[in-house]
């Protein structure tokens, strides 16, 4: 005799969904204070090729930290609906795949930041 496919019950899934949002909610709070206390630190240095650079980097690398964050908590509101042991593989097999692609393009555009920043220092320094 088979026995039925096991589903996670609805409430429990508007209960994940809800605590997702709030985590997703601090989450955004704390990103935008980081950004903000970055800025400040930024605007205390010296105006020059380097600094400059830095910044270019330093503002990509908080937009990749923002949009990997929401890829995490997108995952979880996903794996929240989730009805069965199936769906939760598929999605993490899918979110995985995804991120690889996403970290991938991230570190060429941020090695390529880094390159224009140190080419940018040199041409100046000379």
């Amino acid at each position: 005799m088979a026995q039925p496919p096991f589903e996670f019950p609805q409430q429990l899934r508007e209960l994940t969904e809800r605590n997702v949002e709030h985590a997703r909610a601090a989450y955004g709070q704390f990103m935008d204070a980081v950004a903000q206390a970055m800025g400040t630190w930024a605007s205390a240095a010296p105006a020059n090729a380097m600094t400059a650079g830095f910044k270019v980097v330093q503002d990509r690398a908080v937009s990749f930290a923002k949009q990997n964050g929401e890829a995490c908590f997108n995952l979880a509101s996903e794996l929240a609906n989730a009805k069965d042991l199936t769906d939760i593989i598929g999605i993490q097999s899918r979110h995985a795949q995804q991120q690889m692609q996403a970290y991938t393009l991230q570190a060429q555009e941020l090695t390529r930041l880094m390159m224009e920043a140190a080419q940018s220092m040199q041409s100046k320094s000379i």
